[in-house]
């Protein structure tokens, strides 16, 4: 895919533990939730195409793909960690078989991984648009500049490259799932779904927002007033 206390290095620690963006450090573990984060994001679809290729049987194809879903929701249940990441895969998962299941159609069982990609796409386009670039709004809280980069030119025009590093990665999803769903390629799509457009094309495109940000300095909010307009 979501970084002013004391004086010295301070800030740059306090970075570095919260923010896999925007860290001096880049935590490849941190960037993509640690091995649970993995596993959810690559598993269900793994198992879903692996078993259909084998059974093409969407039924069985569509239980075998909820199973992980379900033990790693009790896995966090047990761990008493957060379920936000675990829940939202699993919808997505979960409305999938349901669109699968109604049609017939077991390459159906992606198409709301492919409208969720659409719509991260078109939503951060919009945001760069409108000067309120999406990596901004997630990572300025966490690095304590809250929304003082909007007065920043330098710091306004990394967090924009970095949100179109992001509409990038979801062009390249589309690019490579639409075709092969209109081709009802079910073991092709599920396969570069759960992998090469998965975890590698994330971490990567963290990688390359984090590049972007380090170089610029962080936007002071005790230098902007409330009432100071964002730069043109």
């Amino acid at each position: 895919m979501a970084v002013e206390p004391e004086a010295g290095p301070a800030p740059t620690r306090r970075v570095s533990k919260v923010s896999g963006v925007a860290a001096p450090e880049f935590s490849l573990a941190a960037s993509i939730g640690g091995v649970r984060g993995v596993i959810e994001s690559v598993l269900p679809y793994t198992v879903f195409s692996f078993v259909y290729a084998f059974t093409k049987d969407l039924q069985t194809s569509i239980i075998a793909s909820l199973v992980p879903v379900v033990v790693l929701v009790i896995w966090r249940l047990i761990a008493r960690e957060t379920l936000s990441q675990a829940i939202s895969g699993a919808l997505v998962i979960a409305l999938g078989a349901f669109f699968a299941q109604r049609t017939g159609s077991a390459v159906n069982f992606f198409l709301p991984n492919i409208l969720k990609n659409a719509g991260f796409a078109i939503g951060y386009t919009v945001s760069i648009l409108v000067r309120w670039p999406l990596i901004g709004v997630v990572v300025g809280p966490v690095t304590g500049e809250m929304f003082a980069w909007r007065h920043d030119r330098a710091r306004l025009s990394a967090y924009q490259l970095a949100t179109w590093l992001w509409v990038g990665l979801f062009v390249v999803r589309l690019a490579v799932q639409i075709p092969l769903y209109l081709a009802e390629n079910v073991t092709l799509l599920g396969t570069l779904n759960g992998t090469v457009l998965g975890i590698p094309l994330f971490v990567l495109t963290i990688w390359l927002s984090w590049l972007v940000l380090r170089g610029v300095p962080l936007a002071k909010p005790t230098d902007v007033s409330e009432d100071a307009e964002p730069v043109g």
